[in-house]
């Protein structure tokens, strides 16, 4: 535990100041991006949207060797409009600061780890090794796998979708970089879900044969989730789905790992 006991208050002041710090990185990327708005927003927040992205470029590959037309998406660039006499300004701060968090994630992650590290044994802290690193690592891999995969293919499926031939899509700005960084900073919480089932492993709220119990419900759930998001035919559906799937049966070997541990100490 902690060399020194401390006292409730003096746990809200070392919290704040490690909030206070993860806030500080994050304001100072956030006018980072702030100041580099063409980049942020031509290259970045519309990139998915126009037939030069690496994806959509990549697709219509696929689709004329493969002969699957459907592939082939975002090849016209829209038109976005905006409304709101502030809207694109307060739009700028909204996205820079998304920015923010997105790239600060590691060091945020970090704070919050020095928060915790006195509270816990040194076993607890000796199999914690490298939490940093890999939440890091799949939050990373998590928002470039919805960037890239599922941020292109949303904005096809749902630009595009029309409940008659009488209504016109008018792609409001707010509506379409909500989607986007909604998309993107779920992505990569969804990627630290084998990070979660470890804690949750950890203090025995899920095991390996509860997970293996809903195995099914997860496989369905992640079948959905890709048939909402994507062009209706199955690769672009696979694309999606299998990362969940694998996440899911990674999180099963995690619990597993923990279980036999476990039960080598207490033999």
């Amino acid at each position: 535990m902690a060399k020194e006991e401390m006292t409730f208050l003096e746990h809200l002041e070392e919290l704040r100041w490690h909030l206070v710090r993860s806030f500080i990185s994050v304001l100072a990327i956030a006018i980072l991006a702030f100041l580099y708005k063409e980049f942020l927003f031509d290259v970045i927040i519309f990139g998915p949207s126009t037939p030069e992205f690496y994806t959509n470029s990549k697709l219509c590959l696929l689709a004329r060797e493969l002969n699957l037309p459907a592939l082939c998406i975002n090849q016209n660039k829209y038109e976005f409009q905006n409304i709101a006499m502030a809207g694109q300004f307060t739009t700028h701060l909204r996205v820079s600061f998304i920015a923010g968090i997105i790239v600060a994630f590691p060091y945020i992650f970090w704070e919050f780890w020095r928060f915790i590290k006195p509270a816990l044994y040194q076993e607890e802290i000796k199999h914690s090794r490298g939490a940093i690193f890999f939440a890091s690592t799949l939050f990373t891999l998590g928002v470039l796998f919805a960037y890239y995969i599922i941020c292109p293919l949303s904005v096809h499926f749902l630009a595009n979708y029309q409940v008659s031939s009488m209504v016109k899509n008018d792609l409001n700005l707010g509506s379409y970089i909500s989607t986007i960084s909604s998309i993107v900073l779920a992505g990569g919480v969804i990627f630290e879900l084998p990070i979660l089932i470890y804690f949750l492993a950890k203090v025995g709220i899920v095991s390996a044969r509860s997970l293996r119990k809903y195995r099914r419900h997860a496989v369905v759930a992640s079948l959905l989730l890709a048939a909402i998001i994507t062009p209706p035919d199955v690769i672009s559906q696979i694309l999606v789905c299998f990362p969940l799937i694998f996440l899911y049966e990674a999180g099963i070997m995690i619990a597993a790992r923990i279980e036999r541990k476990r039960k080598k100490q207490e033999n």
